[in-house]
């Protein structure tokens, strides 16, 4: 199996439940990345600073991967730049729609068991095989 990195991402993992948590101890905020880049795109007073801190950690720790293990990026994607294009847009939409993403309820709100959250993830999970399905066997056929 290509990419199987079962140590490395159960770290990873390990690291992005404790930023949760710590993000929801120290800052009794939820850790949903759509919603802290849209507070960052819609300032307001006194709560733009945090988000613009943690989304900067982020982007500093893909830096951090890209320097030390500059292989872990070489993606090959197997759809069409407009195929791409529709899934951004279709994620977007499904961000709002969800009032919410993934990092927002599948980490923090099933980790708290918000019925919710549970729901949201379940039907996320479920539109995403539906999606690949469609990609790979429909639309990719025009």
């Amino acid at each position: 199996m290509e990419g199987f990195t079962p140590v490395l991402s159960t770290i990873g993992g390990i690291m992005i439940g404790l930023a949760a948590v710590g993000l929801l101890y120290f800052n009794g905020r939820i850790a949903g990345i759509s919603g802290i880049m849209g507070g960052v795109l819609r300032p307001q007073k006194g709560d733009t600073l945090w988000r613009a801190v943690f989304l900067l950690g982020l982007l500093a720790g893909a830096l951090t991967v890209m320097w030390l293990h500059p292989e872990s990026f070489d993606l090959r994607v197997d759809v069409s730049d407009p195929t791409v294009i529709l899934g951004g847009f279709l994620v977007g939409i499904g961000t709002r729609i969800g009032n919410g993403c993934t990092s927002g309820h599948g980490v923090c709100g099933v980790g708290r068991l918000a019925p919710r959250s549970i729901v949201a993830s379940a039907v996320f999970f479920g539109c995403a095989v539906l999606t690949t399905f469609l990609v790979r066997h429909v639309w990719e056929g025009f």
